[in-house]
C-alpha cells in the first residue's frame, strides 16, 4: 500500500454549565454534588477577595507586583477538587492561588511570596506543592521528574497535576516535559490555562495551531479542551486524566479556555492591547457569576449566603493580610543556613562575620580602599 493514512486525530470539547449557568443534565452525571458546587464556589469568591486586597496591597507601595488569578479560578477549583489532597501533587505556575489553598498552602504565604520573602515558599510539611514559578514553563519539568520518580518507586495511586499559561506552551522546556513524560508514560497532567494572553501577545501571534490542545497529539497524549469557566467541565476532565494516571495510562493534556479579567500583572496594562469589548464578553463569561447562577436555579443559594458570605470572604482575606506583614523579620543567617544540609566551614565564618570569607578571616582587611593606578 503505496499512500495510505497513518495517523488521524480529533479535539473534542467539553462544556457541561454553560454561561446563563444552565447544566447539562447527562454530561454532568457523576461529576459535582451541589455540596460541592457551593464549596467551589466559596473558595473562588474568597480567592478573588483576597486578589482584590493584594491588589490594593500592590498601589499603596507594600508588594512589589502581583498576578490577578480574576476571571480564571474556575480551572484552579474544579482541578484543585479532583486531584487527592496530601497524596497528589500541585506544580504550579503563578495564577493557582485557590488550588494550593485547597492543598494545605496557608493563604498568607502566597501574599509573603509578592511581598518577596522567600519563606512564603517554605510550606508546611505535608503540603504536596512546588513554590510558585515565575519563570515561563521550567516547572514542567518539575512535574515531569516528580512523576517518574512516583514512577521509579511504584508509589500507587498518586498523579501530578501541573499548570500554565499559552504562553508556556511556545517554550522549549514544555516540549521536553511533555516528551518525556509520554516516552515514560509517567503519571502527569498538563493543564494549560488559556486565556488568550502571553502578557501583551494574542495567542493568535504565537501559534498557528487552532487549538493549544492538539500540541499533545505530536506526544500521543490524550488530550480535550473544555469551557476553562466552568467548574464542572473541569471536574470532569481532570478526573478523567488523574483515572488514567494511577491506572498507568500516562500523562494527559488539558487546554482549559479562559480570560483573565485583570492585568497580566500588577505591572501591567492590559488597556494598552486589548479591546474594550473582549473583556466585557468575557465578563459575562466569569465564573463566579455563572455558578452563582446555577446554584440559584436549583435553590442551593440566594442573596442572603451571598451577603454572608462576601462577609466570611472579608473577615479572611483581613486575617491572612495581617498574618502576613506580622511575620518577624528573617534572620541574616537563614540565607547560609537554608542553603545548605550541613554548612561548609568556609561559609559558616561568612555567617557568623557577615563578611566575605577572606575578610572574615582577616579582620584587618575591612575598610583597606583600592590603590590608585600609577600614571604612565
Amino acid at each position: 500500500m503505496p499512500h495510505h493514512t497513518v495517523f488521524e486525530a480529533k479535539i473534542e470539547h467539553l462544556q457541561i454549565l454553560d454561561e446563563t449557568g444552565k447544566l447539562d443534565k447527562k454530561l454532568a452525571k457523576d461529576t459535582l454534588n451541589n455540596d460541592q458546587v457551593v464549596y467551589l464556589y466559596e473558595q473562588m469568591r474568597i480567592c478573588r477577595a483576597l486578589d482584590d486586597i493584594a491588589f490594593k496591597l500592590q498601589r499603596s507601595g507594600r508588594m512589589g507586583t502581583y498576578p490577578q488569578n480574576k476571571g480564571q479560578e474556575a480551572n484552579a477549583v474544579g482541578s484543585a477538587l479532583a486531584m487527592v489532597k496530601g497524596n497528589d501533587w500541585i506544580v504550579p505556575s503563578y495564577r493557582e492561588n485557590a488550588a494550593l489553598f485547597m492543598h494545605g498552602m496557608p493563604m498568607h504565604m502566597v501574599i509573603q511570596y509578592w511581598m518577596g520573602d522567600e519563606r512564603g515558599s517554605q510550606f508546611p510539611d505535608g503540603v504536596n506543592i512546588t513554590p510558585l514559578s515565575v519563570p515561563i514553563g521550567t516547572h514542567m519539568l518539575h512535574a515531569t521528574g516528580i512523576a517518574w520518580a512516583m514512577k521509579q518507586r511504584k508509589v500507587k495511586d498518586a498523579a501530578v497535576i501541573t499548570y500554565f499559561g499559552d504562553g508556556a506552551t511556545s517554550e522549549g522546556d514544555f516540549h521536553n516535559a511533555m516528551n518525556f513524560a509520554s516516552v515514560m508514560q509517567v503519571p502527569t497532567i498538563f493543564y494549560c490555562q488559556n486565556n488568550s494572553w502571553a502578557i501583551s501577545l494574542p495567542r493568535e501571534q504565537q501559534m498557528n495551531s487552532a487549538t493549544v490542545a492538539q500540541k499533545a497529539i505530536a506526544y500521543d497524549m490524550p488530550t480535550i479542551r473544555v469551557d476553562g469557566n466552568d467548574i464542572f467541565a473541569v471536574y470532569k476532565a481532570t478526573c478523567d486524566a488523574r483515572k488514567r494516571a494511577i491506572e498507568g495510562g500516562g500523562p494527559s493534556f488539558i487546554e482549559g479556555v479562559t480570560y483573565r479579567l485583570a492585568d497580566h500583572t500588577t505591572a501591567d496594562d492590559a488597556s494598552r492591547y486589548r479591546d474594550p469589548k473582549e473583556v466585557e464578553a468575557w465578563v459575562e463569561r466569569d465564573p463566579l457569576i455563572r455558578t452563582r447562577m446555577y446554584m440559584e436555579s436549583v435553590g442551593v443559594w440566594d442573596d442572603k449566603k451571598q451577603e454572608e458570605l462576601d462577609t466570611r470572604a472579608e473577615t479572611i482575606v483581613k486575617e491572612v493580610i495581617n498574618a502576613a506583614i506580622s511575620v518577624p523579620e528573617p534572620d541574616k543567617a537563614d540565607f547560609f543556613n537554608y542553603m545548605f544540609k550541613e554548612i561548609p566551614e568556609d561559609l559558616k565564618i561568612q555567617r557568623d562575620t557577615m563578611r566575605t570569607t577572606s575578610i572574615g578571616r582577616n579582620p584587618s582587611q575591612i575598610g583597606l580602599k583600592a590603590q590608585p593606578a600609577e600614571a604612565h
